[in-house]
């Protein structure tokens, strides 16, 4: 492993002085440095950066890796500098874990504070920030000058679990997340083709003495610490929550609507996506947050909008994220999670930045070779997606609630660690989830059975309207329907092909409703009457065709988009053989045509849209 690591190290060094009688395995004598460029630096051990003037540049991807299975021992009062580019203004947060600590000469981590951020003037020097006064909420791209009034951390302890205002005080351990708001303007200097901010993406250098070796973060039952990637490298976030037993194994990701430039609470519009990674063997599964208004209290109100998607398997440099206890206890964040995996979806591994939840165009059914600490053979780890079923709920005619059916054979019907993701939205006034054990869930692992029936759970403060469909269903071929069950009318509703549009009065509803893949409802004329419709959409012609050989006389034809809202509405439009519309000012994706008789028979329809 280690042979297989150094192969791919490259190191261009100046004045790196290795000497009889120290005892790192890597130590830089004062006035000197290392610089790493676009690529791995491996130590097996410690790294000792003597003086205040002893440097370790990572530049372009390079990432630093140790092997030490002990807690860290890096010590010295010189830095290693790390960029990492935030994603958000003034306005809105990112959840951080710093990759560096304070210089001290004695061995071990230390404490992080925002004084070490700095602002990027080239590839070795930068200059210190300007942290403003606490009552100043808005940090500047140029002059660079940080707002310590947004600096937060949330650590669980046995029995107390509350936000700690950090500001500029260097109080944030190693493991500790951190949350910072961004910079508003731009700083166009470039360094290696990237600016500093050429609007709300802010990046930073991390300097301080790198983290390393085991690393205990604090957990409390039922209660979310936020921590994150606490080292100059990426790690293999699902080996660290599989392992992770005090915990959930669930990963939680803040995400703010970017649209919003507020600093008062009850006009923020943001929520939490989860990442489950059901085995080490695949690439896990995220679901996008759900926006959601909040109170000046902090309290959720209605729903806004949804999130992106992202890949989460490996988590980079600087990534803060919350996990929520199973225990009062503490998790270990070890060198053993360790690799070597750049920045970019198609390496699994997002800061930030949206892209397809589809693998399917994957060139690979594998991952490549990556070094690693724990000598994990990654060419093991299938790319192609779980099988699952993504469902998702309009809520109210506001925010997006996207849930996930997934499918592991070694999954039970019960909560299983490390594969359901339990919703982060205890005090949503509408919200729609599966059912384990009455609880609520956003992710449901179960062993596929063509019999089985998932319990899914509706709740709402006052009367509210759910439109539910299923989005999309990924490397799943046993299944070829998926319908809403109502058993208190015993009515099976198509939500592959259609939605169902459902209003409900204010409380919770745990035991109505259930997901099957089998209508075992007797056919009736509502059926045939589906069978006999003939809905295609031409692409090349841009025209949406609708063949009615019964000759049945309509009342309206409904388009909506996936997420349940109506494009255009068609009524009166009598017995006809046939209709035409035409689609040509529609973008990119799916829809859904809903048809309604005069006899108020209703049939849905998805069709897709390229242009």
């Amino acid at each position: 492993m280690d042979s297989k690591l150094l192969r791919r190290t490259l190191l261009i060094v100046t004045g790196l002085f290795l000497q009889n009688g120290v005892n790192a395995q890597m130590y830089v004598s004062p006035n000197s440095y290392v610089f790493a460029n676009n690529e791995v630096v491996f130590i097996k051990q410690q790294l000792e950066l003597n003086a205040a003037n002893s440097n370790f540049y990572l530049r372009k991807d390079a990432q630093l890796v140790q092997g030490s299975t002990s807690s860290g021992a890096n010590k010295g009062l010189g830095s290693l500098s790390v960029f990492q580019e935030g994603t958000t203004n003034n306005f809105q947060f990112n959840y951080w874990c710093s990759p560096v600590g304070g210089g001290d000469v004695t061995a071990g981590n230390a404490a992080f504070g925002i004084t070490q951020l700095k602002d990027i003037v080239d590839l070795t020097n930068s200059n210190n920030s300007t942290p403003l006064a606490m009552n100043n909420y808005d940090g500047t791209a140029s002059p660079f000058a940080i707002a310590p009034y947004w600096i937060f951390k949330l650590t669980a302890s046995s029995g107390y679990s509350d936000w700690v205002s950090v500001g500029t005080t260097s109080a944030i351990n190693a493991g500790e997340g951190f949350t910072m708001k961004g910079t508003s303007g731009t700083n166009l200097t470039t360094v290696n083709g990237i600016e500093n901010n050429p609007g709300s993406k802010q990046r930073y250098d991390f300097r301080g003495k790198p983290n390393d070796g085991t690393i205990s973060i604090p957990v409390a039952v039922e209660q979310f610490t936020l921590t994150g990637n606490p080292y100059p490298s990426a790690i293999d976030l699902s080996a660290f929550l599989t392992d992770a037993t005090n915990c959930t194994g669930i990963a939680y990701f803040w995400e703010q609507d970017k649209t919003v430039d507020t600093h008062y609470i009850a006009e923020y519009k943001g929520g939490y996506g989860a990442f489950s990674p059901i085995s080490r063997l695949g690439s896990g599964i995220y679901v996008p947050a759900t926006f959601y208004s909040y109170d000046g209290s902090g309290n959720e109100g209605g729903e806004t909008g949804t999130g992106g998607a992202y890949e989460r398997r490996f988590s980079p440099v600087g990534q803060g994220f919350m996990i929520d206890g199973l225990v009062n206890g503490t998790v270990e964040m070890k060198n053993s999670y360790r690799v070597f995996v750049k920045e970019a979806p198609l390496n699994y591994s997002q800061f930030e930045r949206n892209t397809s939840s589809n693998k399917t165009k994957t060139i690979s059914a594998y991952l490549s070779d990556i070094p690693s600490v724990s000598g994990f053979d990654y060419k093991t780890v299938s790319t192609v997606p779980t099988p699952q079923i993504r469902l998702n709920t309009l809520l109210n005619n506001q925010g997006i609630r996207q849930i996930v059916l997934a499918f592991a054979p070694e999954a039970t019907d019960g909560v299983d660690r490390a594969m359901d993701a339990i919703s982060s939205s205890d005090d949503s006034p509408a919200d729609v989830y599966f059912v384990i054990d009455d609880d609520e869930y956003l992710i449901n692992t179960v062993s596929f059975d063509m019999d089985k029936k998932i319990p899914i759970g509706f709740k709402n403060t006052n009367q509210a309207n759910f439109k539910i469909t299923v989005k999309e269903m990924l490397n799943i071929t046993a299944a070829n329907s998926v319908y809403l069950h109502d058993k208190a009318t015993d009515l099976y509703h198509d939500i592959k092909n259609d939605f169902y549009d459902l209003t409900l009065p204010g409380g919770v509803n745990n035991t109505q409703f259930e997901i099957t893949f089998k209508n075992n409802s007797t056919l009736g004329v509502e059926d045939a009457a589906h069978q006999s419709f003939v809905v295609y959409q031409d692409n090349t012609t841009k025209k949406l065709t609708i063949s009615n050989p019964l000759l049945l006389d309509l009342a309206t034809c409904n388009l909506y988009d996936v997420a349940g809202k109506l494009i255009f509405n068609k009524k009166d439009l009598g017995s006809n053989s046939s209709y035409t519309f035409s689609t040509s000012g529609l973008s990119d994706g799916i829809y859904i045509v809903k048809i309604a008789t005069k006899d108020k028979i209703e049939v849905g329809q998805k069709i897709i849209i390229r242009r």
